[in-house]
């Protein structure tokens, strides 16, 4: 008899679909407003069609960056009303279409700035020390003596540091920088003048920036007009001595343009933290290059700053599903 109460109980209820299993101290609070269904596993993906098979009742869907969330995904569910995404970036959104059908698209910003920065400046300092390689060289045993040359690298206090996309990741990035003395350029859409008055940033081109930097820093989000932004031609303008950090999104570098640079000595090093496709596959030409440092796209990835994403993500839910404004609003 309880079990049929909370049944019917349950069937008056809204639905909240969430794509990847998350913790029960974000989750439960939840399971008290809504009919809350949640994927299995935190590892395992779901394919498109069991999200599309899934989620087909739902008013509200979770999603990870990593799940495409198209318009015949949309068309498929007819009661949705918003879909919260665990990232800042929604490229994996089509939000005009979640526009044309009145879905509330948000997502996680501000929170994680912080966090990604860090993580940002410590992918600089390792692809630039050869942190990684030197590690893999110890455990493998190759580690003989100390030698006057052996795995050196670039310096990063007083370099040049060139960001493409000066958005609030950027400029914590930059204020980072001045910690190492670095002269900051930067390239964005728009001019930030009171950061370049407080911190002593420089607005340059694109060009000039990828000629005049020694680490060039991609912090920009993935548009129609950004991706494949670093191509054959911009790599061609750096400095044979420079190495480039993408910790935006992969499809910003043309990854084949990338591999040639790096293997014909056009420039030194990559940093990479995303890629066009992820997981990136273990057969990609550029994890064979002993100057490529990657990481698994972690540049959010401590446990306070996930948890409060999860916050962020959960507060709009509910606010849209009970009829209020949610915060983080993209469309």
């Amino acid at each position: 008899m309880l079990k049929l109460l909370r049944s019917l109980e349950v069937k008056g209820l809204k639905k909240l679909f969430i794509t990847r299993k998350l913790p029960d101290e974000i989750v439960n609070p939840l399971k008290e407003k809504f009919d809350v269904q949640m994927w299995h596993s935190e590892e395992i993906q779901m394919t498109y069609e069991e999200l599309k098979a899934e989620a087909k009742d739902a008013h509200a869907l979770w999603t990870m960056l990593s799940d495409k969330v198209d318009r015949e995904l949309m068309e498929s569910l007819p009661n949705l009303k918003v879909v919260s995404n665990l990232a800042v970036g929604y490229n994996n959104i089509d939000v005009e279409a979640a526009k044309e059908r009145g879905i509330v698209v948000t997502n996680t910003p501000g929170v994680l700035t912080e966090t990604t920065a860090d993580l940002t400046f410590a992918l600089l300092l390792a692809t630039a020390r050869r942190v990684t390689e030197a590690e893999r060289d110890l455990r493998d045993g190759k580690w003989k003596s100390w030698t006057p040359m052996g795995l050196t690298g670039m310096d990063v206090f007083g370099a040049t540091i060139g960001i493409v996309g000066m958005g609030r990741i950027g400029e914590a990035v930059a204020r980072r920088a001045n910690g190492f003395d670095m002269k900051v350029l930067y390239h964005n859409r728009t001019r930030k003048i009171e950061a370049e008055e407080e911190f002593g940033f420089s607005y340059v081109e694109l060009d000039t920036l990828l000629q005049e930097s020694d680490f060039v820093v991609l912090l920009t989000p993935l548009t129609p007009e950004t991706r494949g932004l670093i191509g054959e031609r911009e790599l061609g303008l750096m400095k044979e001595t420079a190495a480039i950090i993408n910790v935006a999104r992969g499809g910003i570098i043309d990854e084949k343009a990338l591999y040639e640079a790096l293997t014909t000595d056009k420039i030194w090093a990559a940093g990479l933290d995303v890629f066009e496709v992820e997981p990136v596959p273990m057969d990609h030409p550029l994890l064979t290059l002993p100057n490529v440092t990657v990481l698994p796209h972690i540049g959010s990835a401590s446990i306070r700053t996930r948890m409060a994403m999860m916050q962020l993500n959960a507060q709009a839910i509910e606010a849209v599903l009970e009829g209020q404004e949610p915060e983080n609003r993209v469309v």
